[in-house]
Parts: structure tokens; C-alpha cells; sequence
């Protein structure tokens, strides 16, 4: 039995407060974004203020045609321009490269990724942070596909998805299956895009991961296993966007095929 998995050592678990001293450095990816960006801003404010956590949020925009810019810097006046960090574009270029280049920015050590779109409920990051520091580790990423969190976590609810219809859950969970029975990685949700990551880790799995678009969450978490790096899940909901469309297409599923045979072949 793992110890730390015992009633004993769950029941230990968040018992004695402590200043919180690192800051964690949040990075939204965005193209018309408008509309969900103030939500989800306002949501990080209040859980980081709710926990008393130093933080920061860098907007990575990929030149979007409908304000979404006009919006971060507004957001910016709002709640100061150390918590709004708006670092532009030139077009859209890719969800991987959007993580290299907002990474140049990042003041924290702990760096969250996740969706603009309020697909990612900012109210699992204070569980995130409580799994990381339980068992000191690494990589902490959002599972819809457990019901438990792995190691063990007290409070952790199962997850789930709300707003997809048959067609998209069964693409979903047949991506997961493909990956975890060719790639053997370790966790149950390889498509998920909500983490947290040690700044140095982050950095150092990117710089080697050759992915672009959909398949780089993927190699993100092959390449974590393959270097030995520890890593925790917390059970999330994900709910569907609020505004705008799924960026969700047949060119990245046929994609993603790909990078999984593309990765059992080289990782």
C-alpha cells in the first residue's frame, strides 16, 4: 500500500497552513478571445486573492481580429500591469510556439497552462497546488478521465465533460486510448491542456518537444515520463466554450494520429 495513499497521511493534507512564497505565472494562449477573456481573468483574480497566492497572467494573442488585445489591455488598467501581461503576435501561429514565447515572460516559478475559452475552471488550480505540494511534484495535469486523484488527494471529485455531444466525446476518449496503449504515458488524459508545471521543467520538456498544435500537450506529457519527471493528476470538469467556436478540426485529428505513431517511433 503506498503510505502516502493511507487515511492517515490524506487527513494531514492541507492541516497546517503555511505562507505560500512562489508565485505562479499563468499563460492563456488566445485568438478571439474577447468575450471569455474578462471571465476568465476575473476568475484567476479571485482564486489566486481567495488563496493568498502571487500571481501573474500573461496573455500570448495571436493577432486577433475581434479586440481581444484591446481587452488584455484594458484588463491590464484594471488589475495592474504586473498581473496583466500582454506579450502580442504577429499572426496565429500555433498553440506549442505560443508557450515558448509567453515562457520569456513568465516572473513565477510554477507556470499554469490552460484555455482561454473557459473550458478550464480556474477554481481546480488551489487543488493543483495542494497535489504538487503534498508529494513534491513536478507536473500537476487536469484529468477528465479519473475519478480520483492520482496520488491520492482528500476533496478531489470526479471528472468529467459537459456540452459535447456523442460524436466529440468518443473522438476524445478514443485519442486518449490510441495514445495510452501505443505510448504507455502514464496518465489517463494525454488531450488535456490544463497543468501545472514547474518553470524549469516546463522549460526544459519544451525545448525538446517538436510537436505543433493538438499533438504538443501530448509529447509535452511523453517526453515528462521519458525524462523521469514526476507527475500528478487532479480530476477536472471540463465544460465546452462559452463564446466562439471549437478550433477543433478533421486536419488535427488526422494530426494527432500522426504525432502518436510519429512518437512511438522517436521518444
Amino acid at each position: 500500500m503506498n503510505p502516502f495513499a493511507s487515511q492517515v497521511s490524506l487527513n494531514m493534507q492541507g492541516q497546517h497552513d503555511t505562507v505560500d512564497t512562489h508565485k505562479y505565472s499563468v499563460i492563456l494562449p488566445t485568438y478571439n478571445e474577447r468575450k471569455n477573456l474578462p471571465i476568465i481573468v476575473w476568475l484567476l483574480a479571485k482564486v489566486f486573492t481567495e488563496h493568498d497566492l502571487a500571481w501573474e497572467v500573461v496573455v500570448v494573442d495571436d493577432a486577433s481580429p475581434d479586440g481581444t488585445q484591446e481587452v488584455a489591455k484594458e484588463l491590464a488598467s484594471v488589475y495592474g500591469e504586473d498581473k496583466i501581461v500582454l506579450k502580442p503576435r504577429a499572426g496565429k501561429l500555433g498553440l506549442g510556439t505560443a508557450y515558448v514565447h509567453g515562457l520569456n515572460f513568465c516572473t513565477g516559478d510554477f507556470v499554469i497552462i490552460m484555455d482561454a475559452d473557459f473550458s478550464h475552471h480556474p477554481k481546480f488550480i488551489p487543488q493543483f497546488i495542494k497535489l504538487q505540494k503534498a508529494y513534491n511534484l513536478d507536473i500537476v495535469t487536469g484529468t477528465r478521465y479519473r475519478s480520483t486523484a492520482t496520488p491520492a488527494l482528500v476533496d478531489a471529485q470526479p471528472g468529467g465533460v459537459h456540452g459535447w455531444d456523442l460524436k466529440r466525446k468518443l473522438v476524445s476518449r478514443g485519442a486518449n486510448f490510441l495514445a495510452a496503449t501505443v505510448l504507455n504515458p502514464g496518465v489517463s488524459d494525454l488531450t488535456g491542456s490544463f497543468r501545472l508545471y514547474r518553470l524549469p521543467v516546463l522549460r526544459h520538456i519544451i525545448s525538446l518537444t517538436v510537436s505543433r498544435g493538438y499533438v504538443f500537450q501530448m509529447e509535452m506529457m511523453v517526453r515528462a515520463r521519458a525524462l523521469g519527471y514526476t507527475v500528478g493528476e487532479v480530476p477536472i470538469t471540463f465544460v465546452d466554450r462559452i463564446f466562439g467556436e471549437s478550433k477543433l478540426g478533421a486536419d488535427e485529428i488526422v494530426g494527432y494520429a500522426k504525432g502518436v505513431w510519429s512518437l512511438f517511433t522517436t521518444v
